[in-house]
């Protein structure tokens, strides 16, 4: 097998985490859509399918985590080329950005109060415009 053809040994999600490709299911099918006599007769579209429950490589709170927010099978598809190799380079690239995405922690929103001079600012801004709409409107009779 050539090696531009062959599979890679792990899956890198982050730079703490990386999948042995065994874990990843990958499948070839027809491709949809436009492609002419090709598209008939080649399987290029890739699908990766990764089964989070039965990853050995996963600790707990990573099992959890992308259970929580990914569900148990995550899925990555790519049909844009005509080559098996890039489309399955692009798959497995999809799921490494989702599962990466789904491991990441958001910090927590620290609550802020503005500034005096924010406030300052804001009701400068307030009266501005008070007076803008104010002399945008007809005299009335008593002037």
């Amino acid at each position: 097998m050539r090696d531009d053809l062959r599979v890679p040994e792990t899956l890198r999600i982050n730079e703490r985490l990386s999948l042995p490709i065994e874990e990843v299911l990958i499948r070839a099918s027809r491709s949809s859509g436009p492609g002419g006599q090709h598209a008939n007769v080649t399987s290029s579209r890739i699908e990766v399918v990764f089964d989070v429950r039965a990853s050995a490589t996963l600790d707990d709170w990573q099992r959890d985590r992308i259970l929580e927010r990914l569900g148990p099978t995550v899925t990555a598809v790519a049909q844009e080329t005509r080559s098996q190799r890039r489309n399955r380079d692009a798959a497995l690239e999809r799921l490494a950005e989702r599962l990466a995405g789904a491991l990441v922690v958001q910090r927590s929103r620290r609550a802020t109060k503005p500034s005096r001079g924010a406030k300052e600012r804001r009701l400068q801004a307030k009266r501005r415009t008070s007076g803008n709409k104010a002399g945008r409107r007809k005299p009335s009779h008593d002037d």
